[in-house]
């Protein structure tokens, strides 16, 4: 790494894509399972809507922002050309601005040399996992880049665009709403130490031209977008996630309740007074989700913003009822940011086990959920579900290494001002 420069490490990256995205050409065209996403499959039909002056939201399961289907309208040009990758190659590129924008991070506020810096964001630039998910037409690859940029604004303090930014990424994908609470309060007023001092302080001209920004950019997006496309842009962009009841290729611990509450009722026969429950609790998903990620997580932010945010971010998946493969690159964008302080780093066996733990209850989860996909199995019960529990648990004790590191870095640095 440290006899490339910056180009060559983005012109490896843009290679890694390539290749992925020409494979996938041919295994779509030859093998039964296609290496095409449903959901982008989802997407190039909104934008086919698009197109004829119709809305996005006919197509069924098209849950996100107008944008994303006008930003793939290209696609539409000729369907059975190579124009219907543009959305795949637009995902790619947004994947390896984000990469860039890590460095910068890495580099501007970090105070990382160049191949420092290289090193972490090849995590994210060369990781075969990030590469695979954008080729095959998701598009967190976009979110990537959003987040990574949100980042960067606010330590560069640049507090208009950091507000504008933030605005825009709610709108796109209404998780990154719980960076404000961190954001607010590492634009903190140096010296202010005493807890009134703080409160009666708290009011100040950054933080309200950044809520300002980022209230206004996101009502007026979605303004404009209620405007178009009315009553559906609202359901289906927000109101949606809070009843939704995914549970296929869904790693989460709620995957088997959710699957029973997707499912007609039918009385037994032999037990007619058993009746279904009526405490939701999936419903209840988001208490400790949010109580976690948005309210205690962001009191850490003043210590280490960044590896505050790959925190937050780590908690908000793992503890959502619906966890996909394409939400790990939400955090895995934020990881070389937060890899420098971590102990997973210092302490190699630690890393390894933590990787090692995390890979293979995933692979646990995917093998019971091949024999009920495939096979026909009826897995649910106790192997999907422990394997997904035992998923969470690994995730909840790496989310407890990476608090203690924060606490950690703090120390550390109190205890450098009091030997200096």
């Amino acid at each position: 790494m440290a006899t490339i420069s910056v180009t060559t490490l983005l012109l490896l990256s843009s290679l890694l894509r390539a290749v992925f995205l020409l494979y996938g050409l041919y295994q779509d065209a030859t093998s039964v399972f296609k290496y095409t996403d449903i959901d982008y499959l989802v997407f190039t039909d909104a934008a086919r809507y698009v197109s004829t002056a119709s809305s996005p939201y006919l197509r069924a399961t098209y849950r996100y922002t107008p944008l994303l289907s006008w930003l793939l309208l290209p696609t539409t040009f000729h369907p059975q050309s190579l124009w219907f990758s543009f959305g795949k190659v637009l995902f790619a590129v947004g994947d390896i601005l984000a990469g860039y924008l890590i460095i910068q991070v890495l580099r501007q506020s970090h105070g990382f040399t160049a191949t420092k810096s290289m090193k972490y964001a090849s995590l994210w630039l060369l990781n075969p996992m990030v590469a695979t998910i954008s080729t095959r037409g998701s598009s967190e690859g976009l979110l990537g880049v959003i987040v990574i940029a949100l980042l960067w604004a606010v330590e560069k303090k640049r507090v208009v665009v950091s507000g504008a930014i933030l605005g825009f990424a709610v709108h796109f994908k209404i998780y990154p709403f719980i960076y404000a609470p961190s954001i607010l309060l590492w634009m903190e007023p140096p010296g202010q130490r005493d807890i009134m001092a703080k409160i009666k302080g708290f009011v100040t001209k950054d933080r309200t031209v950044f809520t300002f920004t980022a209230l206004t950019t996101f009502m007026a997006l979605n303004a404009v977008m209620y405007a178009i496309y009315g009553h559906p842009f609202i359901v289906h962009t927000f109101l949606h996630h809070l009843t939704r009841l995914d549970h296929r290729h869904n790693f989460s611990p709620y995957n088997t309740l959710l699957y029973l509450k997707s499912s007609p009722f039918t009385p037994d026969p032999y037990y007619p007074a058993i009746q279904p429950s009526s405490l939701s609790i999936e419903r209840l998903a988001f208490i400790p989700q949010i109580l976690i990620s948005a309210v205690l997580l962001p009191l850490f932010a003043k210590r280490n913003l960044s590896a505050t945010m790959f925190a937050q971010t780590f908690a908000f998946v793992t503890f959502n009822k619906v966890v996909t493969s394409q939400y790990f690159m939400w955090y895995i964008v934020l990881l070389p940011v937060y890899l420098p302080y971590s102990s997973l780093l210092k302490s190699p066996i630690r890393g390894v086990v933590a990787l090692v733990m995390w890979v293979v209850t995933q692979g646990l989860w995917l093998g019971q959920a091949y024999q009920l996909e495939f096979e026909g199995g009826n897995t649910f019960w106790p192997g999907l579900w422990a394997a997904a529990a035992g998923f969470f648990l690994v995730n909840c004790w790496i989310l407890g290494v990476v608090v203690g590191d924060i606490g950690r870095v703090e120390k550390e640095e109190e205890e450098k001002k009091v030997y200096k």
